[in-house]
């Protein structure tokens, strides 16, 4: 990456002083050693680096962070942070998901930007640079957002599912539609905690019909939580009940609807990348081989949970998992989205299959006659 010019910064001259240091501002909080795209690309693709593709697609998901805050904060399109970060990359906002009850954006398409590319002399698009990438934002407690963002957290945290959300139907919609139009091979969905959520949720949907999008989840939320919520006690149970009560049964419904997957041999092609941070209690289920153990057996193996995986796929790696481990950390840090553009970020990938067998098995779901006949 030495050979490429470096991701352009703004200046005591720019346009609107005011929001040259703002703490969102790409140049403020953004990566500082990631490089700009270049004709040099077309003969060794930066995007070939996983540690590239990572920074990029995190910087997409805090666009959608922003694009939401610029709409909140009624920022003119000379003043909005949302543009920096993605439009160094040679990308453009194609569309944005709204929320029609609040108006919320919480999602957005960005496509390879093929004019912005041809000005720098990058005549063709980059090896393994996705079309385009579906990126979907995570819960922003700010602005009237936050009750909708709240009631799909605890949607989550009820029944271990999204698809009974508003958003998870738009979020599906729109990735099906620029798979559609580009090839599943050629986008990619990516998403930061309850982003990550839906991300991983319409993957897999899409997967069940046989179209492998590249998934990118960033402390997605752990199905554990819900577990360890029904078994702490009576109090608990309490809780419990009331937090279902708050979430529309249309979710119930959804979950079981759903069903099984009706080609688990295929399913496998499928894999997802996932990024948790040991301190992040949120995730923290995908690293706690116990945990997972303890929920494969309490949950009997599957069933119809959208969050178990089938165990005819028990010799298959069900995903790459990327481990990051600085110590005891508070929790806004160990969850939040900027870390993973850390110029000294230094992840595990954890290979070993039987490892992920016990600690992904939020990723599929079996039909329960297919269950039972491996018992």
């Amino acid at each position: 990456m030495s050979n490429q010019k470096m991701v352009p910064r703004e200046t005591q001259g720019d346009d609107c002083n005011n929001q040259v240091h703002h703490p969102y501002a790409f140049h403020v909080s953004g990566p500082r050693k990631v490089s700009a795209p270049n004709w040099r690309d077309l003969i060794n693709s930066s995007w070939k680096d996983g540690n590239y593709k990572r920074t990029v697609i995190a910087c997409f998901i805090q666009a959608v962070y922003l694009l939401e805050l610029d709409r909140q904060e009624n920022r003119s399109p000379e003043t909005a942070l949302a543009p920096k970060w993605f439009i160094p990359f040679k990308y453009k906002l194609s569309k944005t998901l709204i929320d029609e009850r609040d108006g919320s954006i919480y999602g957005a398409i960005l496509e390879w930007d093929r004019s912005a590319a041809m000005s720098d002399f990058i005549l063709i698009r980059p090896s393994c640079a996705p079309r385009a990438v579906l990126a979907l934002r995570g819960t922003l407690l700010k602005g009237p957002t936050y009750r909708r963002d709240i009631e799909d957290d605890l949607r989550f945290l009820a029944w271990e599912s999204l698809k009974g959300s508003v958003r998870f139907d738009g979020a599906l919609r729109a990735l099906k539609s620029i798979s559609d139009a580009y090839g599943s091979n050629n986008v990619a969905v990516a998403g930061h905690s309850l982003g990550a959520g839906f991300a991983l949720q319409i993957g897999k949907s899409l997967a069940k019909q046989g179209l492998f999008v590249e998934t990118h989840l960033f402390n997605p939320p752990s199905v554990s939580l819900a577990m360890g919520l029904k078994n702490v006690g009576e109090k608990a149970v309490v809780v419990w009940q009331k937090v279902r009560a708050m979430v529309s049964s249309n979710s119930a419904a959804a979950v079981e609807s759903g069903g099984g997957c009706s080609n688990p041999i295929a399913l496998n092609k499928w894999v997802p990348h996932l990024y948790v941070n040991n301190s992040d209690y949120i995730c923290c289920y995908y690293t706690d081989q116990a945990a997972a153990t303890s929920t494969a057996t309490a949950t009997g193996g599957g069933g119809d949970k959208e969050n178990v995986r089938p165990r005819s796929a028990a010799n298959g790696v069900a995903a790459k998992l990327f481990v990051l481990s600085k110590g005891k950390q508070k929790f806004l840090e160990a969850h939040g989205l900027e870390q993973w553009w850390s110029d000294d970020l230094e992840l595990e990938l954890a290979l070993e299959s039987s490892k992920l067998n016990k600690q992904l098995k939020s990723l599929y779901s079996l039909p329960p006659s297919s269950t039972t006949n491996r018992q």
